[in-house]
Formats: C-alpha cells, sequence, structure tokens
C-alpha cells in the first residue's frame, strides 16, 4: 500500500514538472501567430479599394503620367509587381546589349519581338560583313523609370526609360581599336518599351521598340 501511494506521488511530481516545461517559454518554440490568423478570431474590418494601386509606385519607378496604365495592368494581373518589374526590365537592357554586342542571336531570340530581332540581326550581319568587333561594356545603369503603360486585348505594354553610362570600343579582326575607348563612358538615354500577353504561361516580357529618349 505505501509502495502505490509513492508511485502515485512520483507521477504527480513528474506530471508537475512536465508542466512547468511545457507551459513556459524557452526561447525555441514557434512565435504565436498573429491574432487574424487564429482559427475562430473574426477578421479585421477594412475598406477595399475598388481600382488596386500599383505597388512601389513612386518618384524612383513611374512618371506620374503611367499610374493610370500600371492600374490597368494590374488589373488584368494582379501578380504585377512594379518594382521587380522595373528590375527586371534592367537585367534584360544589361542581357540584350550583351548579346547584340557580342552577336548572340539565339539569345535575342526569346528577349525580343520578331521586328526589333529583325534589327539587331541586321545590325550584327553588317558590322561581321565589316569586320568590325565591339568591346562594349555596361558600366551602370544610373536610373529606370516606367514612363508608359497601357493594356490592350489582353497584352500589356510597358516602356522604360534607362539611363546609363556605356563604355564603347570598336576593333577591327585583328583587335585594332578603330574607335571608342574602355575607360570614358557614355551617357546614354533610351526608352524601351517591352510586352507580355497577360493571359500567357510564358512569364517573359520580350522588347518591342527602342527609342532615344
Amino acid at each position: 500500500m505505501v509502495f502505490v501511494v509513492l508511485l502515485a506521488l512520483v507521477t504527480a511530481f513528474l506530471a508537475l514538472r512536465l508542466y512547468a516545461v511545457l507551459g513556459k517559454r524557452t526561447g525555441h518554440e514557434p512565435l504565436p501567430r498573429p491574432a487574424e490568423e487564429r482559427v475562430g478570431q473574426p477578421p479585421v474590418a477594412r475598406t477595399i479599394e475598388v481600382a488596386a494601386e500599383p505597388r512601389e509606385v513612386g518618384p524612383r519607378h513611374v512618371e506620374r503620367g503611367a499610374e493610370s496604365g500600371l492600374r490597368a495592368v494590374i488589373a488584368a494581373d494582379p501578380t504585377f509587381d512594379v518594382a521587380q518589374f522595373v528590375e527586371g526590365a534592367k537585367s534584360a537592357y544589361r542581357m540584350i546589349l550583351e548579346a547584340f554586342w557580342k552577336g548572340n542571336e539565339e539569345t535575342l531570340e526569346w528577349l525580343t519581338e520578331r521586328d526589333v530581332r529583325a534589327a539587331f540581326a541586321e545590325a550584327i550581319a553588317q558590322r561581321n560583313a565589316a569586320g568590325h568587333v565591339l568591346d562594349n561594356r555596361l558600366v551602370s545603369i544610373e536610373r529606370a523609370m516606367v514612363t508608359e503603360a497601357s493594356v490592350e486585348a489582353g497584352v500589356a505594354r510597358i516602356s522604360v526609360r534607362l539611363d546609363a553610362d556605356i563604355a564603347s570600343i570598336t576593333r577591327d579582326a585583328d583587335g585594332n581599336l578603330i574607335a571608342g575607348s574602355l575607360s570614358d563612358a557614355v551617357e546614354t538615354h533610351d526608352v524601351w518599351t517591352f510586352v507580355r500577353a497577360l493571359k500567357s504561361s510564358d512569364p517573359n516580357w520580350k522588347l518591342a521598340d527602342t527609342d532615344e529618349a
């Protein structure tokens, strides 16, 4: 009988110790979920805007005249993000220029629309015929800003002004300098227009037009 009582006391003691450990925060347990994520908690009432505001719309990314067009893009594709698009446009700018300078038409194939691709191909052919080799380098992109945006027939069209510093040099087939300098960068100001069918499974935007700013 005494043994049974002792066993009961030991069991009760261990249960209290277990509670003491599980009932206290040790710093290693997961943080509690926010109140709005807990089961049974009513959602916080909030006003729903009729028109979605472009994310990251501001002087660094978007000119005022392009804001309404970006709202149309977001309305057609709620996953569209302005800041991510601008970063993607900068990456595409670098990739397309480097592909053109190197004469890499395979890369240009999936980054550009047909008319732009044809213009690049013609310039590359003329350069090759003359025996010229470009040794250009994109030093920096100083600014990238959306200047215009629209959606028509499910196709989004967004223009981006890109201000960059480019060091350019042209050599002949033997490597002799013909023009330019890699030590002196030249300021360039371009407006590139990218397009994408919003319902397409292809997430890539393609260059559809180029112009000087």
